[in-house]
C-alpha cells in the first residue's frame, strides 16, 4: 500500500513517527498523524486545513495543547468526559488524583526511551481508511488530504478535536472535491 501514497503523504508518516519520538511515545497513533499534517507546506491536506482555518499558528497550537489534554485523560474524549460527568465522575479529578500519585503523564501510556515506535491499531486503521478514501474518490495515489480526510472520519479523539477546530469530514471534502460528499472509509 505504501508504493501508492504520494511524497506528501509519506511524509505525514515520517513526520508522525518524529512526533512520536519527540514525546517518547510508545507507539505512533492518530494524534501524530494529525499533528504531522499540521506540519505540511504545499500539499492538498495543507490547502484543506489552511481553507478551513486550522493551519494558523494558533489554531495548530490549540490542536496540539487539545490532543496533550486528550492524552492526559488516557485517551478519553471531552465527549466521554461530559458522560462520566453525568454520572458523577469528574474525570479532571481523576486525572489529577493519578497524577498526584504517580507523575505527570501517567495516563499517557508506556514511555518509550528509545528504538523503533510502531503504529498503534487506531493509527493502522487510518492508514487503511485513506487507500478506501482515495479509492471512493478515484483518486490514483493515496495522498495527504485522504489521510485528513480519514482522520475526519473516523470516529474519536482526532476528529473530535478537528471538529472544535471547524475541520470536518463535509467541511475538508468540500473543499477538496467541491460539495460532493462521497462514500469514504
Amino acid at each position: 500500500m505504501f508504493e501508492r501514497f504520494t511524497k506528501g503523504a509519506r511524509d505525514v508518516v515520517k513526520g508522525a513517527v518524529e512526533h512520536a519520538e519527540r514525546e517518547r511515545a510508545e507507539r505512533v497513533d492518530e494524534g501524530h498523524l494529525l499533528l504531522a499534517l499540521l506540519d505540511a507546506r504545499g500539499t492538498r491536506g495543507a490547502f484543506a486545513l489552511g481553507a478551513l482555518g486550522a493551519a494558523t499558528e494558533d489554531r495548530r497550537s490549540e490542536i496540539g495543547r487539545s490532543l496533550t489534554a486528550a492524552r492526559r485523560r488516557a485517551g478519553l474524549s471531552q465527549a466521554d468526559a461530559e458522560a462520566l460527568a453525568g454520572l458523577g465522575i469528574d474525570v479532571e479529578e481523576v486525572v489529577a488524583r493519578v497524577e498526584e500519585a504517580h507523575g505527570v503523564g501517567a495516563l499517557t501510556g508506556g514511555r518509550r526511551l528509545g528504538g523503533r515506535r510502531p503504529f498503534a491499531r487506531e493509527a493502522k486503521g487510518v492508514l487503511e481508511s485513506s487507500l478506501r478514501t482515495a479509492l471512493a474518490h478515484h483518486d490514483r495515489a493515496i495522498g495527504d488530504e485522504h489521510l485528513l480526510l480519514a482522520l475526519t472520519h473516523r470516529p474519536g479523539i482526532v476528529s473530535e478535536v478537528l471538529a472544535e477546530h471547524g475541520v470536518t469530514a463535509g467541511g475538508v471534502e468540500r473543499v477538496l472535491y467541491g460539495g460532493g460528499e462521497a462514500a469514504a472509509g
